[in-house]
């Protein structure tokens, strides 16, 4: 049985959609991270909502964002939509979230005042492929401190981080068990 439509009706369904989707860009995304055990590092630190491992980059001063250019494409700032408020998931504080303006005008994430990063070379939750590269970028605690502990290690590997070669470990398994 087909159904039929005449103009009007489907005009109103139209105005209907249009609306709600007006509506809705309109609303409060959740941009939400969370703390995660790491197993590599034996400690809790704070991730993203996917699980991707969050750094501090230890140049930067609390409030500031100094990771630009070739340095961004290799450690990408972690975004927000201007307007935008961070969300606090399990483990974190929300007094500790907050945003800082980038020297492009974007907004970029901070958990206790650091501005946090994501590292190229962590590829899915639970890495931190990028933990004491060229002993500037660390994980950061739930605390809000910086972690500045090694991964423990299956073996060395040799990593490219953009600014030269360095030795680093990794961790196997990914942490997380998912």
């Amino acid at each position: 049985m087909a159904l039929r439509l005449s103009r009007g009706a489907l005009f109103a369904a139209g105005l209907a959609a249009a609306v709600s989707a007006a509506a809705l860009a309109g609303t409060s995304v959740a941009f939400t991270m969370k703390s995660a055990k790491n197993s590599a590092l034996d400690t809790t630190i704070v991730v993203s909502a996917t699980g991707r491992t969050l750094y501090h980059y230890t140049p930067d001063k609390k409030n500031a964002a100094t990771c630009t250019g070739t340095c961004a494409t290799t450690w990408p700032p972690l975004l927000i939509p201007a307007g935008k408020k961070p969300v606090a998931g399990a483990g974190l504080t929300a007094s500790k979230l907050g945003t800082v303006k980038r020297p492009d005008g974007t907004m970029q994430v901070t958990y206790g005042g650091y501005a946090l990063y994501l590292f190229s070379g962590d590829s899915k939750a639970g890495q931190v492929n990028g933990q004491g590269l060229e002993g500037v970028w660390h994980a950061v605690a739930p605390s809000g401190a910086v972690v500045t502990k090694s991964a423990s290690s299956a073996g060395s590997s040799s990593t490219s981080s953009g600014y030269g070669t360095t030795t680093t470990t990794t961790s196997s398994g990914g942490g997380y068990g998912y």
